[in-house]
Order: C-alpha cells, then sequence, then structure tokens
C-alpha cells in the first residue's frame, strides 16, 4: 500500500523524535498521521505497542540516559533538557524504565564502560 497505517504512524513518530522535549498534543500527531483520534490511538498502539505519550516519554528517557553518560550532564539538567518538568517526576520514570534511579544507573554505567576500556 502507498499509504498504509504504518507509513502514517510513522509520519507521527518522526514529529515525535524532532520533538520530543516538547508537549505534543495528540490531535497533532493524528493530524500529522492523516487519521482521526480514536483510529490514530489504535494504529499507533498496535504498530508501536505503545501509546504516543508511553513513546514520547520513552524517547525522552533514552535520550536524557545518553547525555547523562555521554555529555557528563547533571541529572537535573539532563531531565530538562528532555522536557521534563519535575526532577522527582523524572527520577520516578527513569527508574521504572531503566531499573534504577539515574545517578545509580550512571554510575554503574560508567564502572562498565571503565572496566570494558581497561
Amino acid at each position: 500500500m502507498t499509504d498504509s497505517h504504518a507509513q502514517r504512524v510513522a509520519r507521527a513518530v518522526a514529529l515525535l523524535r524532532t520533538r520530543f522535549a516538547e508537549p505534543v498534543r495528540i490531535e497533532a500527531l493524528a493530524k500529522a498521521a492523516g487519521m482521526s483520534l480514536s483510529a490514530f490511538h489504535v494504529h499507533f498502539r498496535s504498530i508501536t505497542s505503545l501509546t504516543p505519550l508511553q513513546f514520547q516519554k520513552q524517547l525522552r528517557l533514552i535520550e536524557a540516559r545518553r547525555r547523562m553518560l555521554s555529555l557528563g550532564e547533571a541529572i537535573s539538567d539532563a531531565a530538562y533538557a528532555v522536557g521534563y518538568e519535575s526532577v522527582p517526576q523524572f527520577t520516578r520514570e527513569y527508574g521504572r524504565m531503566f531499573g534504577q534511579p539515574p545517578a545509580r544507573d550512571v554510575r554503574e554505567a560508567r564502572a562498565r564502560m571503565n572496566a570494558a576500556a581497561a
């Protein structure tokens, strides 16, 4: 199909990837996908296995982790840079996704990288 549901959802995903740190309205994503709101929710979840907001949250958390590990950013700086308004909320969601708080995760990841380099 030239304009499959997957291709339409991919347009919304591309929008989320470029604007993950901004508040994005679901209506804008549905419009980008050329779908009604209800159809967009159904197709987005069937293709990504996540809701649009869960997808955005994962993008934010992955980028924050990258910033802390690669750039050495402080937890609060990384949290704010990816769109969080609350560091405690960021820390809770980070722990849910990565299995431990950001400070411990970054410390252990750096230790693993140093051990691998040695």
